[in-house]
């Protein structure tokens, strides 16, 4: 392969599809130091800011999805696509790449569609349990598929390949000793211990949950790691008298120890948790947020209940079911068991590394 090989990444608008494209360019790198790179993101979106963070270069474009709250604001949409086409296009005939990565969102739409119609490779990454537009549209295109559950409805069968989503190194090489990473977290290694993950906002369901239930805590000598995300932090400090086996973060740097000294993890159900989960191999009651598209999240969720691998609440069964779900798997240890050896069905810690791998076997 030329020293000089050239490829094109698209996709953003979440950290969900930005850090699987940065994973992906960063494992051919270290095969290809020499290679380049060029990201195409939307304008005014988080990709903006990460992607340079990482050391690759991207260029904007003009593009955003339908506005379903504000059907009025979508009257200038065709002529962004339009706009956005244009510019990818013209991105493209001068970058030339010798193939192109989508990881979904909206600039990977205009981005793919282009490179595909200049007859350039592509590949898309999906990272949910359910094909989101953009990627449903690419994949009839597309050389291969990638995903991180074994069927995915919207995609040609044919083109599906579950490798998994590229996860943060740290997880997969930084998880320990459960006993020792609670003593290094300040916490008693000899109480079952609870993390609680809401993603770098937090989740109000969660953090109500918790709230509603720190007497049952008390009584039962749970310990709770607590990640209440930056809304709710300084509201929860302020009013609510903790136990001292009650931990409460607004965010946790050391994820992997994090994981690593709880017995029980309750998290939301985003993709890139998920594949985080499954690596972590903890037994896992998932809370899927109700308002992502195309309630991904629950369809993500249901993979891993029908395998056995977590149990799910609903978000709108929270009073009634939370506690009960929980504490079925707190107090019996078969169950958790049984799940901690299930979710190594969805745990995919070389998913870069086996994606790299496939679009090399295509394009040699």
């Amino acid at each position: 392969m030329d020293k000089k090989m050239k490829i094109l990444l698209s996709g953003g608008g979440t950290g969900g599809h930005i850090f699987p494209a940065i994973a992906i360019a960063d494992e051919i790198r270290k095969r290809f130091p020499e290679a380049e790179f060029l990201f195409i993101g939307a304008n005014g979106k988080m990709e903006m800011e990460k992607v340079p963070q990482a050391g690759y270069t991207i260029e904007g474009i003009d593009i955003a999805g339908i506005d379903r709250g504000n059907l009025l604001s979508n009257l200038g949409l065709p002529f962004k696509i339009l706009k956005s086409l244009s510019k990818s296009k013209k991105l493209i005939k001068n970058f030339a790449p010798d193939f192109a990565v989508g990881t979904g969102g909206f600039a990977s739409g205009p981005a793919l569609y282009e490179a595909s119609k200049m007859g350039i490779p592509i590949f898309i990454q999906e990272q949910n349990a359910y094909a989101g537009v953009t990627n449903k549209v690419l994949s009839k295109k597309a050389k291969a598929v990638f995903t991180a559950y074994p069927k995915v409805e919207g995609f040609p069968k044919e083109k599906i390949k579950f490798l998994g989503n590229p996860i943060r190194e740290n997880i997969v090489s930084g998880m320990q000793d459960t006993a020792q990473a609670k003593e290094k977290m300040g916490l008693n290694k000899d109480q079952l211990t609870i993390l609680s993950v809401g993603g770098s906002l937090g989740s109000r369901t969660l953090n109500n949950a918790w709230k509603d239930n720190l007497e049952n805590l008390k009584e039962k000598g749970y310990q709770l790691i607590w990640q209440t995300g930056k809304l709710d932090y300084k509201e929860l400090s302020s009013s609510l008298q903790l136990p001292a086996s009650v931990h409460l973060k607004e965010f946790i740097k050391d994820m992997e120890l994090a994981y690593s000294a709880a017995d029980i993890i309750v998290s939301r159900a985003g993709a890139i948790a998920i594949s985080e989960l499954a690596v972590a191999q903890k037994p896992v009651l998932l809370v899927p947020f109700p308002f992502a598209s195309e309630d991904h999240q629950t369809k993500n969720a249901m993979n891993l209940v029908e395998k056995k691998a977590a149990r799910m609440v609903k978000d709108s069964e929270m009073q009634e079911k939370f506690w009960n779900t929980l504490s079925e798997i707190c107090e019996n240890e078969m169950i958790r068991k049984e799940m901690s050896d299930n979710l190594k069905y969805f745990a995919k810690p070389n998913a870069a590394k086996e994606i790299v791998d496939e679009i090399f076997k295509v394009i040699k």
